[in-house]
């Protein structure tokens, strides 16, 4: 599990810097990502995102993580705050990222993250503050 903190550590701190030659070491060659909202970006997409994409911080933390075959599966939450385009990003993420293990190397293979309801940045709850019938609560 070290290892793998480690790995999450390095590509978080690359993340958060804009560090692409960093993430392009980091990152699978069929490297895979799904946004939360579907889009699906290649790794030269991933990378390429820095150019539009500033951080004031990037973070990994809640991590679950199980290991099987040189492959490591890990769950965690992903901490951000800056923006892209100009226009402000989601505050927090949930990410499944599959790890590989490579010459006893992580890289990132994929990723595959989806908004935490109720936080800065996520869809609003389908039904919140909405009564039975679909009429809406004073609250």
């Amino acid at each position: 599990m070290d290892a793998i903190e480690e790995f999450l550590a390095a590509w978080a701190a690359a993340e958060q810097a804009g560090d692409t030659a960093a993430l392009e070491t980091q990152l699978a060659g069929d490297f895979a990502a799904v946004g939360p909202l579907g889009f699906v970006l290649t790794k030269e997409a991933w990378l390429a995102r820095h150019g539009d994409l500033r951080y004031e911080e990037f973070g990994v933390s809640e991590v679950t993580a199980r290991t099987l075959a040189g492959t490591a599966i890990v769950t965690a939450r992903l901490t951000n705050r800056g923006s892209h385009q100009g226009h402000p990003i989601p505050e927090a993420l949930r990410a499944t990222l599959t790890l590989a293990g490579a010459g006893g190397r992580w890289r990132l293979a994929a990723i595959h993250m989806s908004f935490i309801a109720g936080t800065p940045g996520a869809p609003p709850i389908q039904g919140a503050g909405q009564r039975p019938g679909g009429e809406r609560s004073a609250a």
